[in-house]
């Protein structure tokens, strides 16, 4: 009995390790995390009213993605992207992506496709009830399990990490300005013309989605992001 229940004190550990997980990216997307600003864990354990240690793990899972990087005897500071940063990422997702779905319009069948219809949707019904979160992973899951339709691993997890890499900061000013829903409406139009066959236009949808992406992380940029004054929340 006592090794399960350390498997079970070990479950709950890596259950609250990723709930913080969840808390902080949430707080990066809205810009409540800062790039370039340190944060300690205890600070950030304080404000999640949790004890450091899920904070530390998380900061390290997030180091692991490029989110962060530790500072010794400080903390974490969420890394910064320049903007000749994020026009390579995007010229290297586009360079792999956009072949990619020409590929897998002429190979896949319209089963396969229609199967994403869902996420396609719940990525436009996230764009306007403004649930960032659930846009962005809706976002992710979509992209990434059409990709997967090539049967090539290796290129889903590149793309993934270039996503991770070239996240979003303050969409929360593009979210009240009703800018994200048309971002989002692209992934049913990139969904209809791969059923329908017409592999030139699912390309070019898929090269505007992405210029369309890269503008919109721009605009995010420049919108003025404030601090809200419940910080992180209370618990996660």
């Amino acid at each position: 009995m006592g090794d399960l229940k350390q498997h079970s004190l070990i479950k709950a550990q890596e259950r609250l390790r990723d709930q913080v997980g969840h808390a902080l990216r949430a707080a990066l997307i809205a810009g409540e995390l800062r790039p370039g600003s340190v944060y300690s864990a205890p600070g950030l354990a304080a404000e999640l009213g949790v004890s450091a240690t899920p904070v530390r793990e998380a900061m390290l899972d997030l180091a692991r993605e490029g989110l962060v990087e530790p500072v010794r005897n400080k903390g974490f500071r969420i890394t910064e992207v320049s903007e000749r940063d994020l026009d390579q990422y995007t010229e290297l997702r586009t360079m792999i992506e956009v072949p990619t779905i020409g590929r897998i319009t002429e190979l896949a069948t319209a089963e396969q496709l229609e199967a994403l219809r869902p996420i396609a949707e719940e990525i436009v019904t996230s764009a306007r009830e403004h649930n960032l979160i659930g846009y962005l992973e809706a976002d992710r899951r979509f992209h990434l399990s059409l990709l997967a339709l090539s049967g090539n691993d290796r290129l889903v997890e590149t793309v993934g990490d270039l996503r991770k890499r070239s996240r979003l900061y303050g969409l929360t000013g593009l979210d009240e300005a009703g800018k994200l829903v048309s971002s989002a409406e692209e992934h049913i139009e990139l969904l209809d013309l791969m059923i329908s066959g017409d592999a030139a236009a699912a390309e070019d949808c898929m090269t505007r989605h992405l210029g369309h992406v890269r503008s919109l992380w721009a605009q995010g940029r420049d919108e003025p992001v404030g601090r809200p004054s419940g910080g992180l929340g209370s618990g996660v």
